[in-house]
């Protein structure tokens, strides 16, 4: 069943997919209705699902959904990630590879790889106080106050230690 994603509770299970690059307008605005019939057709063992997708930031689709009406199962799970795979074949982009981390630089997501980032920390283009977005958040009330959160804020505060 088809929920608003602002109507999602705060404590609704999200999954966060990143895109090898920026969505336009216009592809965003074709995948709603995709979007919304994914949320209205999703199911777990027969039972309808409270779900949403949203687009973020124009890079980033989030799948929220209402564990308090019903879990989502093993099956079901795999199911929207077929559903993402199909996006992924639909805009030919990437939604499901991990390996580059998103910042928001100049009022742009950037992505970067690990040695990317060491690379651009190095040089002062990324500080402890440059946004990151950490797509492994797993909570919808967790969007509104760490996505993005500063770097320093996050796993990532590591690389933003003195060395010594």
């Amino acid at each position: 069943m088809y929920v608003s994603f602002d109507q999602l509770p705060a404590s609704a299970r999200i999954w966060i997919y990143q895109a090898s690059r920026p969505l336009t307008t216009e592809e965003i605005a074709d995948m709603q209705p995709t979007l919304c019939r994914f949320a209205e057709e999703w199911t777990s063992h027969g039972r309808s699902l409270a779900a949403s997708a949203e687009v973020l930031h124009q890079q980033f689709l989030v799948v929220g959904l209402d564990e308090a009406v019903a879990d989502a199962s093993g099956c079901s799970i795999d199911a929207s990630v077929r559903f993402v795979r199909s996006i992924e074949d639909k805009l030919g982009v990437s939604l499901l590879e991990k390996s580059r981390m998103a910042f928001l630089v100049a009022g742009q997501v950037q992505l970067l790889s690990r040695p990317q980032l060491r690379e651009a920390v190095a040089a002062g283009q990324l500080t402890a106080e440059t946004p990151y977005f950490d797509a492994t958040l797993a909570q919808k009330g967790l969007l509104a106050a760490s996505f993005p959160t500063p770097a320093g804020q996050s796993w990532l505060s590591r690389y933003f230690e003195p060395a010594g």
